[in-house]
């Protein structure tokens, strides 16, 4: 992904019958070349850094927590994604990207706050 080859990563780690969902917007992505699409087309081509902060696997099922740069669009995010593999290629994923929100009124200085620590 660091390499920001779209493509490359699509034939590489993506089964032919691949399908993605982003639930948060009701979005499928269908199949290979439609993931390098959607991906290509994103803003910042070529500036787009991973790091997986973490990865849990059971079998056929991987979970992983993404923090994504892109520093000449100021991006910085993490993304939660549930992977089913299969034959050693991802399947299908469920992938959240989670919006930062203030701290609700109710809950303001009762726990300490650290941006640095929420994008690690």
């Amino acid at each position: 992904m660091n390499g920001n080859d779209w493509t490359a990563v699509a034939i590489r780690f993506l089964s032919e019958d691949f399908t993605s969902h982003w639930p948060q917007t009701e979005e499928v992505i269908e199949g290979p070349a439609q993931f390098a699409q959607v991906n290509g087309a994103f803003p910042g081509q070529g500036g787009w850094r991973f790091q997986v902060i973490s990865l849990v696997a059971q079998e056929d099922q991987i979970v992983t927590d993404t923090r994504i740069v892109q520093d000449a669009l100021a991006i910085v995010a993490r993304a939660i994604t549930f992977h089913h593999v299969r034959n050693g290629l991802i399947h299908h994923q469920t992938e959240f990207w989670p919006d930062p929100y203030p701290v609700p009124e109710w809950r303001r200085g009762m726990l300490k706050t650290d941006t640095k620590q929420a994008f690690f």
